[in-house]
């Protein structure tokens, strides 16, 4: 089991491909996806088709065989629409799951690469660092001060301490269980098992019956249709037994009302909510931000604070050693014309480098060990044969790490040290005059926008190692200054937040003067001052509130103290997305109302905790989720717009007739064929929607703002009640102009039904802004809504030329002459439907 362990290079990829095959996905038995199967079964049960199915059973006994076979196609064909529909969202949703896999780091072919942790296999070389779930169980080959929180297992929540094993194994002391959390340290180890066969798999068949709770829309949606529903039930019983008891037709009747209930019903509007969220969710992940709760999708537009971090969020996460002092020196790695790096700086650079891990995966270790490669090239400061004894990792109490060194020269043991600046100096005892000078340089540097380091170096007898770093006689070596550069997309992203009215603050670790120069580089408000971890812990809960109006910067912060900053922040009302990437964030963004994490260069406990994750880790991705949020909820509220308008109409015509005392003029197959318009317009045209320039510029919306609110049901009905009048006086008009004789009442219901469609198409090309258009100039071409309108056309040709497909919907051809009404009151209701726009709305 643990062969990979001896070989450096881990499996190859071809060996890695055979064992999942054999072995199966690294992946615990959790609630699968719909089969295609159970898909179909759901759509043929739902009410719409059940009562299309009792309809096709009343032509059946009204002697009407051909009509109730073609009713019956239709159904079949509308199921097949929903069916495409519904398995497009699962496809979104099963593509989002894969991406939020957790990841894991391995060597395969000689080569670090992350992974899906599902594609781990026994074998498998996988590293551990803190921060990290474990993705697999492992046999440790190498271990650096690694502690692990067994307690999803075991119950206890004292991290377990963890050591290296011969290659024959050695107990659970040597090994790391698949979902723990290394705390502490890091780690190189072998899969010994994977899946249901590791130890959390083992005890894990319980997580085959969860589910995700539905959303607050959902929710809202849900209501909205039952009370619809059972009204239009309610309704279309009353309808059914007045047609009865009026005219003696109990079968007309009972057709007349589930025609009502079928115009009532809004059976689309479930599908469009999880087709809109989930197709947004996917949208955001191909811009690479990845939705792991599909809450945050629709929480998105209300976010009105940003709190961001700066090293890899506002700049671009890639170090370079830049200047390096010393009390006697000083040396800038960017000059024009680089010159060699003076002897006298040599030591610094030699004992930075030995502060690093070997196999560096922090930025500022990766760039000092590169400059050192560069820098140090051909002298004796490099030291491939020196062996590590120990080290000391960086604690909230000391912002410093210490690494022992035994060299095959020297009986004493070499210590390098680096830090924070101040941590240093109070390692090395230094007198408050040396302090000063050197916390000038470091505030002088800070200005320019580096991150200092600073770096000592002791030595110590061999034999036992103190408990802590201070028992070392550190001497002070010098500073290193790193660059991590603004990314260049920030400022214009943060100008967006601005006059989007959301607020961006920064929260970072970093010198007082470094944060404050990075801000103002990323186009931050940094005229205010920038309040500090140590002054936060000062400030009661009513100053700290009076501090957040003005203040933009928060710099030497803690993790634990971003978890008080964005609960005072709420406690102000704002709605809060919050970065963060380490195991102590993990507070903060859960408590946040939008939590994200670093994707690149965060921690697994980071990303679980989060809502979403940035995958590559920018501040213009966070900005363009915020953007995406808007949208989503924009098209939504313009689809449901668009699902009242087109039912009042529908309802109007199905009840009036019925009360005027005229022949039914909408029937099951005119509702059936109305589906095949509303419903691709909902799902297709409404959610390929691009933003409005102008959404982007108003201010967040309220979080508590519903979807079914004034502004959006009154739309709705007024534009649908007003297409209602057009279209009853249409079909008044068309009975009294018409020639007398049989097919009157056919050719009125056809004009009717024309208008109608071609309304729905008016309601269609208005809707799909929410402010008023002055011209076509403000509406952006869309694939979608042209093939939508094609295939209406083309199914209005068909129904009115195939004789068969007309005498089912019960049409007959009118006079050419009077095929200038339908157009005109399309024309018609297009210009009331404008003036509804132009009408003070709230809520927008």
């Amino acid at each position: 089991m643990t062969d990979a362990l001896a070989s450096p290079a881990g499996l190859t990829q071809a060996q890695a491909r055979q064992r999942l095959a054999i072995d199966g996905a690294n992946e615990l038995p959790v609630s699968k996806p719909r089969s295609l199967l159970r898909l179909a079964r759901e759509i043929a049960s739902e009410p719409m088709f059940l009562l299309l199915m009792a309809c096709g059973l009343i032509y059946l006994g009204l002697g009407s065989r051909r009509e109730a076979l073609m009713l019956l196609g239709f159904v079949f064909l509308v199921m097949a629409t929903s069916f495409v529909q519904q398995r497009r969202s699962e496809r979104s949703l099963e593509a989002l799951r894969e991406l939020s896999d957790p990841q894991a780091l391995v060597e395969r072919d000689g080569q670090v690469q992350r992974i899906a942790a599902r594609e781990l296999v026994v074998g498998d070389l996988v590293l551990l660092a803190e921060g990290d779930r474990v993705p697999a169980d492992l046999q440790l080959g190498e271990v650096a001060n690694l502690s692990v929180d067994e307690s999803l297992l075991t119950g206890e929540s004292a991290p377990v301490p963890k050591q290296s094993a011969p290659l024959a194994g050695g107990g659970t002391s040597s090994q790391a269980f698949a979902g723990c959390l290394v705390t502490q340290g890091t780690a190189r180890g072998s899969v010994i098992a994977t899946g249901a066969r590791s130890a959390l798999g083992r005890i894990g068949q319980s997580l085959a019956g969860i589910v995700a709770p539905p959303t607050p829309i959902q929710q809202e949606t849900r209501q909205v249709v039952k009370r619809v529903a059972l009204f239009g039930l309610a309704l279309a019983a009353l309808l059914a037994l007045a047609y009865g008891l009026a005219r003696g037709e109990w079968l007309q009747g009972l057709l007349a009302g589930l025609t009502l209930a079928m115009a009532i019903l809004p059976e689309e509007l479930p599908v469009v909510l999880s087709l809109f969220l989930s197709l947004g969710a996917w949208r955001l992940a191909r811009e690479k931000v990845l939705a792991r709760q599909i809450p945050a999708v629709e929480l998105l537009g209300a976010t009105t604070l940003l709190c961001v971090d700066k090293t890899g969020t506002l700049t671009a996460n890639r170090m370079a050693l830049r200047r390096l002092w010393s009390a006697d020196h000083g040396h800038d790695t960017a000059q024009a014309r680089p010159s060699p790096l003076p002897e006298a700086l040599h030591g610094l650079l030699e004992y930075a480098v030995l502060a690093c891990h070997r196999r560096a995966f922090d930025p500022m270790e990766t760039a000092i060990t590169e400059a050192g490669q560069r820098l140090l090239a051909g002298t004796e400061h490099l030291h491939a044969d020196w062996t590590l004894i120990d080290d000391y990792p960086l604690s909230p109490d000391l912002l410093a790490m210490s690494r022992v060194w035994r060299s095959p020269d020297l009986a004493a043991q070499l210590i390098a040290a680096k830090g924070a600046p101040e941590a240093i100096i109070d390692l090395c005892h230094l007198g408050a005059d040396q302090g000063a000078s050197i916390s000038n340089q470091v505030q002088a540097m800070a200005a320019d926008g580096l991150r200092v380091l600073g770096v000592a170096w002791a030595r110590f007898p061999a034999g036992d190692l103190p408990d802590q770093q201070h028992d070392f006689n550190f001497e002070f070596l010098g500073l290193l200054g790193l660059e991590d550069p603004v990314r260049p997309d920030v400022p214009q992203a943060i100008a967006e937040c601005r006059a989007a009215g959301i607020r961006v603050v920064m929260m970072t670790g970093d010198h007082p003067a470094t944060a404050v120069s990075v801000a103002r580089q990323a186009g931050l408000d940094a005229e205010t001052p920038a309040l500090t971890g140590v002054e936060l812990a000062t400030l009661d809960d009513a100053e700290l509130a009076r501090r957040l109006g003005s203040t933009h910067i928060f710099c030497r912060v803690q993790p634990e103290q971003k978890l008080r900053l964005v609960r005072a922040f709420q406690a102000r009302g704002e709605v809060v997305a919050m970065t963060g990437d380490g195991v102590n964030d993990a507070p903060a963004l859960k408590a946040a109302d939008i939590g994200v994490a670093m994707g690149a260069r965060g921690t697994e406990v980071a990303r679980q905790a989060a809502a979403l994750v940035l995958l590559n880790d920018d501040f213009a991705s966070l900005v363009t989720a915020v953007r995406y949020g808007r949208r989503v909820f924009a098209n939504l509220r313009k689809a449901i717009v668009f699902v009242v308008a087109v039912h009042v109409p529908i309802v109007g015509l199905s009840l009036m007739p019925v009360l005027l005392g005229w022949p039914l003029l909408l029937m099951p197959i005119h509702i059936l064929c109305l589906q095949l318009i509303i419903d691709p317009a909902c799902s297709v045209v409404f959610e390929a929607e691009s933003l409005e320039p102008e959404t982007m510029k108003a201010p967040p919306r309220r979080p508590d703002q519903r979807l079914f609110d004034q502004a959006v049901v009154a739309r709705g009905l007024l534009q649908g009640a007003g297409l209602l009048v057009m279209l009853l006086g249409l079909h008044a008009a068309a009975r009294a102009w018409l020639p007398e004789g049989p097919e009157r009442e056919g050719m009125a219901r056809a004009l009717s039904f024309v208008a109608l469609v071609l309304s729905n198409l008016a309601l269609i090309r208005t809707n799909r802004t929410w402010g008023f258009a002055a011209g076509p100039a403000r509406l952006k071409p869309s694939p979608q809504a042209a093939w939508v309108a094609a295939g209406t056309l083309a199914m209005l040709v068909a129904v009115l030329l195939i004789p068969m497909v007309r005498r089912l919907f019960g049409f007959e051809l009118p006079p050419p002459a009077t095929w200038l009404a339908p157009a005109g009151l399309a024309m018609l209701a297009m210009l009331w439907f404008k003036a509804v726009k132009r009408l003070p709305a709230r809520g927008r």
